[in-house]
């Protein structure tokens, strides 16, 4: 409880600090799990600069992006009634999520390095498979999270399921 209540002060004087720390912090342990329990890596065989790259880019996309998004989210659709936090799912699910997906794995081949085609094609192969696997974690999550938590905590929500997520997108963008 004491580690909570740090956050939450640190959260309320630095808040634009701590979703960015929180995000990529949250990003890397994605690959970490990704690399140790699902690729089964070893310490010997853990790509440190890939871990890296997951936290720069939940520091310098995630959490910019999504942080902005639940921002213009709040003032499209504000309230907190069932109905309000049902439309922002919706919403969150039927344009956000498609767009930000198709931004995060090219950016993701980007930073790895791969050409111009070899990115489209990764990403003609990986993207309906990446949209339809956040179709069966996301939608509930964003219900609860638009219905029960304030919007200055819901970076940090999604963030700590989204640990499972971005072990999951690490490990789908580093199959080649």
């Amino acid at each position: 409880m004491a580690l909570w209540r740090a956050y939450q002060r640190a959260l309320a004087a630095h808040p634009w600090k701590v979703q960015v720390l929180t995000a990529g912090s949250l990003m890397g342990l994605g690959d970490i799990i990704s690399q140790q329990l699902v690729e089964r890596r070893g310490l010997q065989e853990h790509q440190t600069g890939r871990t890296l790259t997951m936290v720069s880019l939940g520091c310098g996309f995630v959490a910019p992006v999504l942080g902005g998004w639940y921002k213009v989210l709040d003032r499209l659709i504000p309230g907190t009634k069932k109905v309000d936090a049902l439309k922002k799912m919706l919403l969150d699910q039927g344009a956000f999520a498609p767009c930000f997906l198709g931004c995060f794995l090219p950016l993701m081949g980007t930073l790895n390095g791969l050409s111009a085609q070899d990115n489209w094609a990764k990403l003609r192969r990986d993207y309906p498979d990446a949209l339809l696997t956040n179709y069966y974690l996301w939608p509930a999550v964003q219900l609860a999270n638009f219905y029960l938590v304030p919007l200055h905590y819901r970076l940090a929500v999604v963030q700590c399921v989204a640990v499972i997520w971005n072990s999951y997108l690490s490990w789908k963008a580093h199959q080649f």
